[in-house]
């Protein structure tokens, strides 16, 4: 297994708070990864105050000059830019709230990987924990995904579970599956990291080895 640092570029678009644990992470020196960069498309994103306070270069994709929101065109050019200039080992989504083009997808020169509220592939989009209180399941969850060009679509990687409560909410129920989040992130990255989760195989479709995918956590 490797045991180089993995070089990583982060894309968010709200509060940050899975940015925060893999910061909280690389600082402690728990996470052999280190975060070279965030983008963002929204200027008002507190994940931009969780990267500055940690002296990680941001780059604010929100606005054009004249202070209409920037076409998708334009923010991935741009995006794509920063990432060439970068150059990180892998690109992770979270909390990112556009969804990217297929040209984009391809032509970002590592693998992007998305951390989705859902047990994959169920639920796909967006309102996922309202659509699973209203479909009464008994269990719920989050997975780490490869980003292709189809939405939410990717190999599934890894995910973590959770045992439906009756009493449960929408906004009860995502509390309960972002603490998963924050324990599903960091085990992705360090199987990444570690070389357990080979990504270029597994986008060529080989086999990962020794375990079928996704990996997936207990976390009750």
């Amino acid at each position: 297994m490797s045991n180089r640092r993995l070089k990583v570029a982060v894309l968010v678009s709200g509060s940050g708070s899975n940015l925060q644990v893999m910061i909280d992470a690389m600082q402690a020196g728990t996470l052999p990864i280190d975060i070279i960069g965030v983008i963002s498309n929204r200027e008002d994103a507190y994940a931009i105050t969780r990267a500055n306070t940690a002296n990680i270069p941001v780059t604010v994709l929100s606005h054009a000059p004249s202070g209409k929101r920037m076409s998708i065109a334009t923010f991935e050019k741009h995006a794509l830019d920063q990432i060439m200039a970068w150059s990180p080992d892998l690109v992770v989504l979270a909390g990112f709230m556009r969804v990217l083009s297929a040209d984009f997808i391809h032509a970002v020169p590592c693998a992007m990987i998305n951390l989705h509220p859902s047990l994959l592939p169920a639920y796909k989009g967006l309102d996922t924990h309202a659509r699973v209180v209203r479909s009464g399941d008994q269990h719920h969850g989050c997975s780490v995904h490869l980003v292709t060009p189809e939405l939410d679509a990717g190999q599934v990687l890894t995910q973590a579970w959770l045992s439906v409560d009756e009493h449960d909410t929408a906004e009860s129920l995502g509390k309960r599956v972002q603490k998963l989040e924050h324990r599903l992130v960091p085990f992705t990255l360090e199987l990444i990291a570690k070389g357990a989760l080979d990504l270029t195989a597994i986008k060529a479709g080989q086999t990962t080895g020794f375990v079928d995918l996704p990996w997936k956590l207990w976390l009750d």
